[in-house]
């Protein structure tokens, strides 16, 4: 059975953006008889509000995308993330960074060749390097996040690829270096919650966002060294506005609640945006 999701984070109101990525993962799994699941992504404590879980339940059902089973939090699955995590500490491929992002970007910035990914300049690996009876006294001593020994991890795996639609990506986990797993504020980054939560619901079929496409890399390689289940991906084109810039929180998006005291029928809008129709100021992005 083919089972996707929809995986908001409450950290603020979902947008037209939102509502195109829900409906695409609701409609997949409805033309193939399945399973549409709903789940909150609660775990950032700082930015988490209850009342936007609380929106987002009412977005959704204002637009008729009704999800299937029990909901899910991220925030009640912690002992999970912590036994992923503990995995890889046992296995060494992890290390703990003691590292601030003003000290990241000083040492970044004194070096004029270093090397930079998708999400901009990687981390140097200041910690990686470490003795172990360093880095014991200061896990004892310091807050620390945990990164995954990238290089060490890839060594681990052997070539991997991965499935989007049809096409066959070789993956290339590198993209972000040494990525964190868990933060100093939080027990599970994204890359290794959602990994972790996608194999233990049985999603087949992750439908999300290009500007994701990236993160699949990692997240292939955390399958493996994990001993997970493989999805199919299906990344979709982005919502953009008039301007040409992505729809997004941070940049004040007008929100479905914009539209819902605006007077739009929700009906109306599924009808149109399955039909490839955007409203009036909004176009999908080409890549």
């Amino acid at each position: 059975m083919n089972i996707t999701r929809f995986a908001p984070s409450p950290t603020g109101r979902l947008h037209l953006g939102h509502a195109y990525s829900a409906l695409l993962a609701h409609d997949f799994a409805r033309e193939r008889d399945g399973s549409f699941l709903l789940r909150i992504e609660d775990i950032d404590s700082g930015r988490a509000r209850s009342e936007h879980v609380d929106a987002i339940f009412e977005d959704l059902l204002w637009l008729g995308l009704e999800w299937d089973g029990e909901i899910i939090y991220q925030s009640e699955r912690l002992d999970l993330y912590a036994d992923a995590l503990d995995r890889l500490k046992r296995e060494q491929l992890v290390y703990p960074c003691f590292c601030t992002r003003a000290g990241i970007a000083a040492e970044i910035a004194a070096s004029a060749e270093a090397p930079h990914g998708t999400a901009g300049p990687l981390y140097p690996g200041t910690c990686r390097a470490l003795a172990e009876a360093e880095r014991r006294r200061l896990v004892a001593e310091r807050p620390h996040a945990w990164r995954l020994d990238v290089a060490r991890a890839i060594e681990r795996a052997g070539p991997l690829s991965w499935c989007n639609d049809a096409m066959e990506v070789m993956a290339a986990p590198g993209l972000f270096g040494d990525v964190v797993l868990a933060r100093k504020d939080a027990p599970a980054s994204y890359h290794l919650a959602v990994t972790v939560d996608d194999a233990a619901l049985g999603v087949t079929d992750i439908v999300r966002g290009r500007d994701l496409f990236d993160s699949t890399h990692v997240h292939r390689l955390l399958q493996a060294l994990l001993d997970l289940p493989t999805p199919t991906w299906h990344h979709h084109r982005l919502l953009i506005d008039d301007k040409g810039q992505r729809l997004a929180k941070r940049l004040n998006a007008p929100t479905l609640d914009d539209l819902r005291a605006s007077g739009v029928d929700p009906a109306a809008l599924l009808a149109s945006l399955r039909a490839g129709q955007l409203p009036s100021g909004y176009s999908l992005a080409e890549a």
